[in-house]
Formats: structure tokens, sequence, C-alpha cells
């Protein structure tokens, strides 16, 4: 199966709280940086490193991430979720034969618990299973937004590290509501 094309996600649940994306190119990686340092900000506040210093940290963390992503996901789809005019997060997605992979959804933290993410679930399930494939995503263990992937069908299938869980949704017909 060929890499998904970028007008080939419709994002009706997306659309109807006024959320839409546009793909990002190598111009948004600092955008992109700044979504990744936002969701670790918490975890490295224990440290009592000098903020300069988490900043320089999550900036070499976001680098190796982006060439992670870049060599293991070669045809990626990368989307800045816009809200109201504004880039609020990042949606990454990656088709391969049998799986939509959600790569990775994160939202800056003005932007969390507004739905906008359970949506964009939605829609991306959605486009999976019209098209015959299982959507899966990496999640990290104590990840707080793993309940919502559960809550949307998502079901463990296998420990992928000492960090991550694999989640799948089957095709079944049914999108489950948020």
């Amino acid at each position: 199966m060929s890499a998904m094309s970028e007008a080939a996600l419709a994002i009706p649940a997306g659309a109807r709280i006024g959320v839409s994306l546009r793909p990002m190119t190598d111009a948004d990686l600092a955008f992109a940086a700044r979504v990744y340092a936002s969701t670790r900000q918490e975890e490295l506040a224990p440290t009592g490193w000098p903020q300069a210093m988490i900043d320089a940290f999550l900036a070499q963390q976001h680098e190796a991430q982006h060439a992670h992503y870049s060599a293991h996901y070669h045809g990626i789809q990368r989307y800045a979720i816009r809200r109201d005019g504004a880039d609020v997060g990042r949606l990454y997605l990656h088709q391969g034969k049998s799986d939509l992979r959600i790569v990775d959804i994160a939202l800056l933290p003005e932007a969390r618990g507004a739905g906008i993410g359970a949506a964009l679930l939605a829609d991306v399930i959605g486009h999976a299973h019209a098209r015959g494939l299982r959507t899966s995503i990496h999640v990290e263990q104590n990840n707080p937004a793993r309940r919502l992937y559960l809550r949307m069908g998502f079901k463990f299938e296998k420990t992928a590290s000492d960090v991550y869980d694999l989640l799948v949704r089957h095709p079944d017909g049914a999108v489950q509501d948020q």
C-alpha cells in the first residue's frame, strides 16, 4: 500500500470543533520541538537542572526523535494541528501494509483537555478503518493519555519495551464516540 496522501485525511470530528491540519515541513521544526518540549517539562522538573540545561537537553532529544522518525517511518506524514488559526499541536502518521500508525500526537498545554485529541483519534481511526487498516500507537506505560486511547477502543497488544506498550484498534466498523 502506498504512503498516505496529505489530502486523503479528512477530519470531520476535528472540523466540528474548529480543528484543521496542515502539512508540516522542515520550516516547522522549531514549532515541533516546542510541542515536544511541552510534553516533557513536567518529567524533567524534579532534576533540579537550570531551565537552560533542560531546554538544551529537550532540543537534543527532539533532534534525535526527528532523526529516528525520519529513518524508521519512510513516508511519514507530519501535520500541524490548528485551532482558531493557531498551531496547537502535532500529528504524525505512517501508513503501512495493514496498519495506520499514530507515530505521535501531542498538544501544547493550553490546547489539552478540549476534545481535540479525541476528535482527531476518531478521525484517524475512521480513516484507517474505511481502508481496512488497523490503527496503532506506541504509548508510554505511565502516559495519562493512555486512558483516552483505551476509551477510544484501543486494546493492549504487547509490551514493546520497558517504557512503551503497543495499543491497537482493529477495524470493526464502529468508532467509539468520545
